[in-house]
């Protein structure tokens, strides 16, 4: 897996993880739901980062 997606898939977990607990404490359902489409968004990244490492090897 390239570097700079490896990077991104990590930063989009993080970030969606933070968003969706922060705005779940507040009672955001709305926000808390968008933080968790990023950190979804995050791990299909990095699963497709790591299929194409597989297969292209």
């Amino acid at each position: 897996m390239s570097a700079g997606e490896k990077a991104k898939a990590k930063a989009e977990q993080v970030v969606g993880k933070a968003v969706k607990k922060t705005a779940h404490a507040a009672g955001q359902n709305t926000t808390a739901a968008k933080g968790a489409a990023l950190e979804a968004r995050g791990e299909a990244r990095e699963a497709k980062e790591k299929a194409k490492d597989t297969f292209t090897r």
